[in-house]
């Protein structure tokens, strides 16, 4: 429903359409960013046995933790760090996406965080390089 509620706001262009749910999406995660994240998981991750990455990935429920959606956030948000190599976590919400330059790392989280309905944090992570 939010699909055609968007085309008919759109006047049925689709690319307006689009950029009305990514908006939308973005206002919803904006509403979930002061929740308690009380589940999470440690996600590792090595690149050509040259640079790991020990993330803290945090979420509401061990649900959303488990799920497909956020497995692969904290897959994508570990490349992240292993190829931009961020200092905190604030440099790394505001970097460009490696996947898509046109957002940010924060953007992305925002629209799985949309996407599962649940606010998620990056906790904290390490970035190690021979």
């Amino acid at each position: 429903m939010e699909c055609k509620r968007a085309l008919e706001e759109a006047g049925g262009d689709l690319d307006k359409a689009a950029g009305i749910i990514r908006e939308r999406g973005l206002l919803k995660a904006e509403s979930k960013k002061e929740r308690k994240t009380g589940a999470g998981l440690v996600y590792t991750y090595v690149h050509n046995d040259r640079v790991g990455v020990l993330m803290e990935l945090r979420a509401e429920t061990d649900f959303v933790v488990r799920s497909e959606p956020f497995k692969t956030l904290a897959h994508e948000l570990a490349m992240q760090i292993a190829a931009m190599a961020p200092e905190n976590v604030d440099e790394l919400l505001g970097q460009p996406y490696i996947k898509d330059e046109s957002i940010t790392a924060g953007n992305f989280i925002k629209g799985i965080v949309a996407k599962v309905g649940e606010n998620i944090q990056v906790e904290k992570f390490v970035r190690y390089e021979l």
